[in-house]
């Protein structure tokens, strides 16, 4: 029985052997591509318009919230500078003014910051399936096999790098 097995792992060996030369001559044959996304993101200008946009539309906001922290910040003043000289109910009444205005910055701020990154994240899908359609493009062009980014890439040589194609396309549109 030893016997049997030894020649069947004998037989797999050798045509393992036989298959790697084949399997290596297809693998020269491929063409893989490169894209540097996080280049695309901070050159093509579709990205910048897509931050102007955003920075438009929340500019009122955020000066709004800017403004509630100054006003804040002036209460809190005022207390630390004029609280041991105020009476009892006068200053309960402006530590509550304190509070709620704090809770209420608070609240605008995460309502604010919870709104910008939904818009952000609606621009960046837009964006991202401009990139995926002009990179399927350059690669069914110039006959690529495989185009790989560089979230999971340790290395890519200039040769493969096909990210100034993709980002003359953007460029272009």
């Amino acid at each position: 029985m030893e016997v049997s097995k030894l020649k069947l792992l004998n037989n797999l060996l050798i045509a393992l052997a036989l298959t790697l030369p084949v399997s290596l001559a297809q693998a020269a044959d491929v063409k893989i591509g490169f894209v540097s996304i996080a280049k695309i993101l901070n050159s093509a200008p579709q990205a910048e318009a897509a931050s102007k946009r955003l920075e438009k539309e929340f500019a009122p906001r955020q000066k709004g919230l800017v403004e509630a922290q100054k006003s804040l910040r002036k209460l809190e003043e005022r207390l630390s500078k004029d609280g041991a000289v105020m009476g009892d109910s006068q200053r309960r009444s402006l530590e509550g003014d304190i509070r709620n205005q704090a809770r209420e910055l608070k609240r605008t701020s995460d309502e604010f910051r919870e709104d910008f990154n939904m818009r952000r994240n609606e621009e960046l899908g837009k964006f991202q399936k401009q990139v995926l359609d002009v990179v399927n493009s350059v690669a069914k062009e110039e006959g690529f096999d495989l185009v790989i980014n560089d979230g999971a890439t340790l290395y890519a040589s200039p040769q493969v790098d096909v990210t100034e194609k993709v980002l003359r396309r953007l460029t272009a549109k």
